[in-house]
């Protein structure tokens, strides 16, 4: 059924008696932006690949400890408000004054219209959750410059480093599915081994 009610955050445990938390996450995903938090007592990578494939926030590997739950729920809530808030002030100033917006970020043949929010790679838009734009936008703002998942996690998720930075590899692997023309060859976030990611500092351009 529709999302009746506006929350600022979900939990969802994969686990749930009788029902199929991935199918109620791609049904949230479908109707709504809402942080997603999954919680599974499964390790395995592919629940936890599939749970952020159809577009959760973030996930935690049951037990885990009151401090990690109200630090993640707390972070995503703050950093939801102000992506939205940011996203009204900025479309909302531009519309109302014709101010003019931040310029796109040109990157090779990607496209990164920051203001909007839309992202296209040779002409065709590329459609992103919330939290792989602001990864995106992070490393494409800072091309050549190598970031740890540490940091990332830091610097886009909104917390310290707490948890399971799998998070971060996972999202990197669903952006190059989408802006790469060949995901296991990325012109564009580059892999760093032992060290992290990077934006090439040369993209290419068709």
């Amino acid at each position: 059924g529709a999302l009746h009610a506006p929350y600022d955050l979900i939990v969802l445990d994969l686990m749930l008696p009788g029902l199929d938390g991935f199918s109620i996450c791609r049904e949230i995903r479908a109707q709504s932006e809402v942080p997603i938090l999954m919680a599974t007592a499964k390790r395995e990578d592919i629940d936890k690949i599939r749970g952020l494939g159809l577009g959760a926030d973030d996930y935690l590997v049951k037990p885990f400890s009151p401090y990690e739950f109200v630090a993640r729920v707390k972070a995503r809530i703050a950093r939801y408000a102000r992506v939205s808030e940011a996203a009204r002030r900025e479309g909302g100033a531009a519309a109302e004054t014709g101010a003019e917006a931040a310029p796109p970020l040109v990157r090779g043949d990607l496209v990164i219209d920051t203001a909007r929010r839309r992202v296209t790679e040779r002409g065709r838009e590329v459609a992103l959750t919330n939290l792989e734009f602001e990864l995106l936008a992070f490393l494409a703002q800072h091309p050549g410059i190598v970031f740890s998942r540490e940091r990332l996690f830091t610097s886009v998720w909104g917390l310290d480093a707490v948890g399971d930075n799998a998070t971060v590899m996972v999202h990197i692997g669903h952006i190059r599915e989408k802006i790469e023309p060949d995901p296991a060859q990325p012109v564009y976030i580059e892999t760093v081994r032992g060290a992290g990611y990077r934006f090439a500092e040369q993209a290419r351009r068709g």
